[in-house]
C-alpha cells in the first residue's frame, strides 16, 4: 500500500509539479533545507548511531547537503538549469528558409532515487539524486537504504511538510525498490550503489516494455600514476596524501584512491604512514570488503595489514597485472588500495589502457614533467574526472563537476551525479516551431532572462 500510494501521488501530481515556476521550486528547496539544518541536533546523532560515522563528518556532511539544494535553488532562479536556445526565422539560412525554433527541456516525469549507505545525508534521501530531481520538476520516490532506517524516516519527515502532497515519498525495502523500477509510472532512476545491485536494476529498466533511463554510480577502482619526476620531488608529500585519502572515511568512498602505480614499490610502501581507520558503516558492508580483500589476497602479495584485519594493501608489478587485468577492476570497498610497481611509463600506459570505466583517474607529478601530457590524456579515455597533484576522495559540488564516468562507474556515461549539471538527467529537451509566444514555455519567450543560445551567440 505504501509503495502504491507513493507512486499514485507521484504521478497524479507530475503534471502540476513540472509547470511550478523555476522560483517556486526554489523557494520549496530552501525551505526544505532550512529545516533540515534546523533539525541538525536530531538528525546527526541518529545518523551516528546507525552509520557509525563520527559526528563532525556527518555534520559537515548536512551541511553540503543543505548547501547542494541552496545551489540548485539559486540556478533555478538565475535560469541556468535549462539548456535554452533560440533560432529566429531566417528566410536566407542556406540550406533553406528556416522556421522560428526554440529548444528547452522539460521534467522527464516521477524518478525513483536509490539512497546510497556511505552518505547517510548528501547521497541519500535528500541528496543529489533527489534535489536535481526537484529541481528539475519531477516528483521523487525515494527507496530509502536499510543501513540507515530510522534517519531515513526522519529526514523524509523533516522536508516532506514543504512541497506538495504527492511531490515525494520514501519506500522502504527490496522488492518494493525492485517493483517501483518496472512500474510504468516512474520515468527514470537514480542509483548510487554496487556494481552487481545497479547492474540487475539497469537491466530491468532496460526491459521494461517502456524501457527508462537508469542513471547508475556503480564501482570504480580509481587509479593513481605517480610519475618518477614526482616521485623524486615529492616523495613524502604524494605517500602521506595516499594514505590521508585510502582511510578517509575508513575507505567507504567511491572515489578512493583503489590502485596507485608507482616506480617504486618498495619505496612507496616504507614512506606510507601507519593507516588507521574508524568502524566500518555496518556489517554487510564490512563482510564485503572483507570478501573482496581476500579475493585480492588469493591473486597479489599482502604488503601491509592482514585481510579482516583492518587497512590493507596489497602489491604487485604492472607486468603480473596486464596478465590478469580482472585485478583492475576489483573494488575492494574499504580501506585498502593495490600498490602497482612499473618498469617504464610506457608499462603504465598499458595498464591504463586496460582499467575500465573510472569517476576519477589521477596523475601526481611536477610542474614541467615530461610524462604528465600523455598520462593525463590516457587517464581522460577511461575516467569522468582528472586529478593533478590532488586526490580524488572530497567531490565538490559546483557547476563544472563531473561525478560519472565509463561504465563500470556508471550506467550513464554523459551525465554527472553531482554539481548542478545533474539536473539535466531528469530533463527531456523539446523543440517549439512556430509556437505563438503565449503558448510557450516562459524561458523561450521573446526578452526572457536567463543565458541562452540565440541565433547562434551565447547570450548571459
Amino acid at each position: 500500500m505504501i509503495l502504491e500510494n507513493a507512486l499514485a501521488g507521484a504521478a497524479a501530481v507530475a503534471r502540476a509539479y513540472g509547470r511550478t515556476t523555476p522560483a517556486d521550486r526554489a523557494a520549496m528547496l530552501r525551505a526544505a533545507a532550512d529545516a533540515l539544518d534546523a533539525a541538525a541536533a536530531e538528525l546527526v546523532p541518529l545518523a551516528m548511531a546507525e552509520s557509525h560515522l563520527a559526528e563532525a563528518r556527518l555534520t559537515g556532511e548536512l551541511a553540503r547537503t543543505t548547501f547542494q539544494a541552496r545551489l540548485f535553488a539559486d540556478r533555478l532562479e538565475q535560469g541556468m538549469l535549462h539548456e535554452v536556445r533560440v533560432d529566429h526565422a531566417d528566410p536566407d539560412w542556406p540550406m533553406g528558409a528556416r522556421p522560428d525554433i526554440r529548444r528547452t527541456q522539460v521534467p522527464i516525469g516521477p524518478v525513483l532515487v536509490f539512497a546510497a549507505s556511505n552518505f547517510p545525508f548528501a547521497f541519500s534521501v535528500f541528496g543529489g539524486d533527489t534535489v536535481s530531481a526537484l529541481a528539475a520538476g519531477c516528483p521523487v520516490v525515494v527507496k530509502a537504504h536499510p543501513g540507515h532506517p530510522e534517519l531515513s524516516r526522519r529526514t523524509a519527515a523533516v522536508v516532506a511538510p514543504y512541497l506538495p502532497d504527492g511531490v515525494f515519498a520514501l519506500i522502504e525495502g527490496e522488492e518494493a525498490g525492485r517493483a517501483a523500477v518496472q512500474d510504468p509510472r516512474v520515468k527514470a532512476v537514480g542509483f548510487t550503489g554496487s556494481t552487481r545491485g545497479g547492474r540487475a536494476l539497469f537491466d530491468l529498466a532496460a526491459a521494461r516494455p517502456e524501457p527508462i533511463p537508469f542513471y547508475g554510480e556503480l564501482g570504480s577502482t580509481n587509479p593513481v600514476v605517480v610519475t618518477p619526476a614526482g616521485w623524486a620531488a615529492r616523495a613524502e608529500e604524494i605517500a602521506t596524501g595516499f594514505a590521508g585519502s585510502v582511510t578517509l572515511g575508513s575507505g567507504q568512498f567511491c572515489t578512493k584512491p583503489g590502485i596507485v602505480l608507482v616506480p617504486d614499490a618498495e619505496a612507496f610502501l616504507s614512506a606510507v604512514p601507519e593507516l588507521t581507520v574508524g568502524p566500518m558503516l555496518n556489517e554487510r558492508i564490512e563482510d564485503g570488503f572483507c570478501a573482496a580483500a581476500g579475493e585480492m589476497a588469493a591473486a597479489v602479495t599482502v604488503a601491509r595489514g592482514e585481510v579482516g584485519g583492518g587497512p590493507v594493501l596489497f602489491r604487485s608489478t604492472a607486468a603480473e597485472v596486464l596478465k590478469q587485468p580482472e585485478l583492475l577492476e576489483l573494488e575492494v570497498f574499504g580501506p585498502a588500495a593495490l600498490v602497482l610497481e612499473y618498469a617504464d611509463v610506457p608499462e603504465a600506459l598499458q595498464v591504463l589502457d586496460a582499467v575500465g570505466g573510472q569517476l576519477t583517474g589521477t596523475v601526481q607529478g611536477t610542474d614541467s614533467d615530461p610524462d604528465a601530457p600523455e598520462l593525463v590524456a590516457r587517464l581522460v579515455e577511461h575516467a569522468g574526472r582528472v586529478l593533478w597533484n590532488q586526490w580524488p576522495t572530497g567531490v565538490t559540488v559546483s557547476d563544472a563537476q563531473q561525478h560519472g564516468g565509463p561504465y563500470p562507474a556508471t550506467t550513464a556515461p554523459t551525465t554527472t551525479s553531482v554539481g548542478t549539471a545533474a539536473a539535466a538527467r531528469f530533463l527531456r529537451p523539446v523543440a517549439f516551431q512556430n509556437v505563438p509566444e503565449a503558448a510557450l514555455p516562459a524561458e523561450l519567450r521573446e526578452g526572457a532572462p536567463g543565458p541562452r543560445r540565440v541565433d547562434g551567440t551565447t547570450r548571459p
